[in-house]
């Protein structure tokens, strides 16, 4: 008998490093899409995400690539867009959480023509976490197949879209904090 609980000790042991290096969007599952995410759409499997360019406020060209080893929330936004315009601040509150190490937020303006209009939003929301870049041309948002305002992405480590929310959410909101939190891993 004694044989046998050493046995069952060992191979419960043995599996700990599977159990605890599951791979992100395992850790996603449907008890923390409710509340603020309930609309957030897992992608199974996880995908690649393609090689994606946006340029900075000073146009600097960086692509997601940039920021592989962290795990990212892309949110497609305008300024003329009413839903985008009310879920920034959540968005900011999001990026103060859960610091910048090892997460961030990564709002992709399409603004064009408008573009002058987005600094001073910034300042007008007191948008202090949030870094400005834009989408040129909106070719991001046809290579991640976005066609609704706001659409938020989030991309795991390794660059693969683990999910999508179409629409406003408020990301200050714990059970948003939480899905962010497993995504980490």
């Amino acid at each position: 008998m004694a044989h046998v609980l050493r046995s069952s000790r060992r191979l419960f042991l043995a599996g700990l490093p599977v159990l605890f290096a599951l791979p992100a969007w395992a850790n996603i599952g449907s008890g923390l899409i409710k509340g603020a995410v309930r609309r957030f759409e897992r992608t199974e499997p996880p995908k690649p995400v393609p090689e994606v360019a946006f340029v900075t406020a000073d146009d600097k060209s960086l692509t997601l690539a940039d920021y592989k080893g962290k795990t990212v929330l892309v949110n497609f936004w305008a300024t003329w867009c009413g839903p985008c315009v009310s879920e920034m601040p959540s968005l900011d509150q999001l990026q103060k959480k859960m610091g910048k190490d090892k997460f961030v937020v990564l709002p992709l303006s399409l603004d064009g023509p408008t573009r002058a209009k987005v600094a001073p939003f910034y300042q007008d929301k007191k948008l202090a976490q949030l870094g400005i870049y834009f989408d040129k041309g909106r070719k991001a948002m046809q290579a991640l197949g976005v066609s609704v305002l706001p659409t938020s992405i989030l991309i795991d480590a390794s660059g693969r879209e683990l999910g999508r929310i179409e629409g406003e959410a408020d990301w200050s909101a714990p059970e948003a904090l939480a899905l962010m939190k497993a995504a980490e891993g």
